[in-house]
Order: C-alpha cells, then structure tokens, then sequence
C-alpha cells in the first residue's frame, strides 16, 4: 500500500500532540509506565495512520480504477470510429472495383462494336468493319427503296471509301445497276466494266458484262452489245449469266 505524504504529516501532529503532554508528566511517572504509555501511543499512532492511508488508498485506487474505465471506453470509442473508416472505405472500395469492371465491361463492349466482323458475301468470308457495314447497308436500303440517285451516290462514296472491301464488288455492280434504272447506261456501262476489270473473280462479274450487253442494246449498239455477249460466254461459260447470254444472242441473230 502506498504512504502519501499526507498521512505522515499527520501521524507526525498526532505524536507531536501525545508527547507534549508527557514531557510535562515525566516527573511523575517511573520507567516502566513511561515505556507503557509510549508504547500505547505509538499503537494509536500507528492505527490512526493505517486509517488515514487506508482512506487514502482507497481514493486512489477508486481513481486509478476510474481513469482505466476512462481510458478503456476512450479505447472502445476509438476502436469503433475506426471501424466505421474501415466499412466506409471498404464501400468504397467495392464501388470503385464495381465502377471499373463497368467501365472494362463497356469498353470490351464498344472495342467489340468497333472490331471487324466475318461476314459471307457471295459464298465468301471477308472481314467487315461496323462503319463499312453500315454504309453498304444504307446505300443498297436506298437502292432497295427506289431511291437510284440518292444510291447511285451513296455506292459511289462507299467504293471510294471502301475500295478493298469484301462489299467493294457488290456495291460497284449495284452503282452499274442504279445507273441503268436511272437510263444513264453509258455510266452504267463504265460502272459495270470496273467490275469486270478489277473484280473478275467476284460473282458479280458475269452479271456485269451481262449488265454491259444490256445497256448497249438500250443505247442501241448492237454491235458492242454482241461482243459482250460473246465475251460473257467467253470468259464465264458455266455461269447463269452466260446461259442468258446465249439465249440473247440467238435473238440477235
């Protein structure tokens, strides 16, 4: 148990106060009961003092215990605010991780919408890009939709833009065909020989050269009109195309 200063000073005031008294009495007590009535003094010191640092003690620890209690719940206060810091930035955390797999999720998304797609054209694979596509689409919806001029146009552009692209002969062959609806046939003709000329193996060949020999006739041009016949049979004999030919050319005769 701790002594505090306190309690010293007054065991000291309480010895002060016993032994004034005897010093006066000195001369009328013997050896003996001097001896005694110290003793007994002493005890009551003694206890009187046990008493006070007892009380005293008691004060501090309650006060020791009570600042522990203080600085436990401190702790606990402590402990919880960091735990909520901890959800709030586990939330957003997970928010964040959420938002960036949307945007990774998106992106992969627009990549896709942008990567060339395979397409079969004419019983061919050939790779198209989403803007090419959508071009060749809108110009052969006009074509389908009677619109020839605004076709003719807007295949034009295409086989400008796209001039490698797997639609390149189609759309070449179907510029031919919107000038021959247009009664244009001389660009009809120009239009169809390119087909014959830089697309030769395209499926839409004999067709052209069959357009060709058409346009000639309508421009009166037997002759011209003969030769690309010939020329069709020539070159593509097992086509479709070149089976039409001869039956036109029998009536030519």
């Amino acid at each position: 148990m701790i002594t505090l200063s306190k309690s010293r000073i007054a065991a000291a005031c309480v010895a002060l106060a016993a032994w004034v008294p005897l010093q006066g009495h000195a001369g009328l007590l013997d050896d003996d009961e001097a001896r005694k009535a110290i003793i007994e003094l002493r005890a009551k010191v003694d206890s009187i003092a046990r008493e006070l640092n007892a009380r005293i003690d008691t004060k501090s620890d309650r006060s020791s215990a009570l600042d522990m209690v203080n600085q436990h719940e401190q702790a606990l206060s402590e402990i919880a605010k960091l735990r909520g810091q901890v959800e709030v930035l586990s939330n957003e955390l997970a928010n964040a991780q959420k938002r960036q797999k949307d945007f990774y999720t998106d992106l992969d998304e627009r990549l896709r919408k942008l990567e060339p797609r395979q397409v079969t054209i004419d019983g061919r694979e050939a790779a198209v890009d989403p803007n090419e596509q959508r071009s060749y689409d809108a110009a052969m919806g006009l074509f389908k939709g009677g619109d020839y001029k605004t076709a003719a146009a807007a295949l034009g552009d295409f086989v400008r833009r796209y001039p490698a692209s797997g639609y390149a002969a189609n759309a070449q062959y179907w510029l031919g065909n919107a000038y021959y609806a247009l009664r244009d046939y001389k660009n009809a003709i120009s239009a169809q020989e390119v087909v014959v000329s830089q697309y030769r193996d395209s499926a839409k060949a004999p067709d052209a050269m069959l357009n060709i020999a058409s346009s000639y006739t309508e421009l009166k041009d037997t002759k011209n009109a003969k030769k690309a016949l010939k020329d069709l049979v020539a070159k593509y004999p097992e086509s479709s195309a070149a089976q039409a030919a001869k039956d036109r050319l029998a009536v030519l005769k």
